[in-house]
């Protein structure tokens, strides 16, 4: 019995076929597309199937977008995806669209010990919640419940809720920001769209003047975030206004970490997610995420006894995309 999984995003599409007897973690065979040198992901479908012949029983695709009665728009990609027309493509095949968010959560309950980073080993709770908060290009989140025996993942859009400062500085950014944007979310402070609103305001309102190499090379950057944390974690000659940014990313990230725990009562532990935290694991084993994780006053020993995990394999929410389809076939 052969499972299709995928995971699409604006730059690169991942198929894999699966089989239920091996699981969700051993892909049989897979393939990366360039995305945007196709025209659907039909197109892309009717490669990979031509090249790997196999009778698909279900399908899951995780998505990068909200997912609508079977249908969803990826961002930066000219795509309409349907599960009607994917499945009949299929040749009728039951097939699935998930957020990817949504996906990276499912696939929590088979990652293995060399998938994930420990930065708090906990007391964890058979059958407790799981929470997943991944900053990446934006802030998505998720959850997981225990259900019948098994994990069930579930879709949220907490990245877009208010921020709340909980320190000075904390405060005096979201004043700043708010001079700007009628709504301040945690997606805008806390992902690699906000990394930048972090650096504005550290470098128009606290620093005198910025590290002209970092300025130049932002002045004409697409994508600002990864000179920003390169120059943040620069071993000879760190950037000040960099280094703050990062700092407060993480003090902001543990803060809502802490606020999905809760909210969730993520007895089971918590997943990082997302390209950022891979990239920042050294900062995250320090004190300033775990700290102001816990602070949440009469809770704090509460979430000391959660675990906290950053997951590292970047094929997460493919095998989340292959579980979620082996579940809707009952498997």
């Amino acid at each position: 019995m052969r499972i299709l999984a995928g995971d699409i995003g604006g730059t690169k599409t991942i198929c894999a076929l699966f089989s239920v007897e091996t699981g969700p973690h051993v892909p049989l065979v897979e393939a990366i597309f360039p995305s945007a040198q196709y025209d659907s992901l039909e197109t892309i479908l009717r490669i990979f199937m031509a090249r790997h012949p196999a009778t698909v029983t279900a399908a899951c695709f995780g998505v990068a977008g909200p997912v609508v009665e079977g249908r969803a728009e990826i961002t930066n990609l000219p795509w309409v995806i349907e599960t009607e027309r994917i499945g009949a493509a299929l040749g009728g095949a039951t097939v699935s669209l998930i957020n990817d968010v949504k996906a990276v959560a499912q696939a929590v309950p088979f990652l293995e010990p060399t998938d994930v980073a420990t930065l708090n080993q906990g007391e964890p709770v058979s059958g407790g919640a799981v929470g997943v908060i991944a900053p990446g290009t934006g802030l998505g989140e998720a959850f997981l419940t225990w259900d019948q025996g098994r994990y069930r993942a579930h879709p949220s859009e907490g990245g877009h809720a208010s921020f709340a400062a909980t320190t000075p500085t904390e405060a005096a950014l979201l004043t700043y920001l708010l001079e700007q944007h009628h709504h301040v979310s945690y997606e805008r402070v806390c992902s690699g769209m906000g990394l930048p609103n972090l650096y504005a305001y550290f470098r128009d309102r606290v620093f005198p003047q910025e590290t002209p190499a970092v300025a130049m090379q932002l002045a004409s950057a697409g994508d600002p975030t990864p000179i920003i944390v390169s120059a943040a974690l620069d071993p000879l000659e760190p950037c000040p206004i960099c280094v703050a940014a990062v700092e407060c990313f993480l003090g902001i990230l543990g803060s809502e970490t802490g606020n999905l725990a809760l909210k969730i009562l993520a007895t089971g532990g918590v997943y990082l997610g997302g390209g950022l935290p891979p990239r920042l694991l050294p900062q995250l084993r320090g004190e300033r995420f775990l700290t102001a994780m816990r602070n949440k006053g009469r809770f704090r020993d509460l979430l000391a006894r959660v675990p906290v995990h950053v997951i590292l394999n970047p094929k997460t929410g493919l095998f989340g995309a292959a579980a979620y389809a082996m579940l809707s076939i009952g498997k």
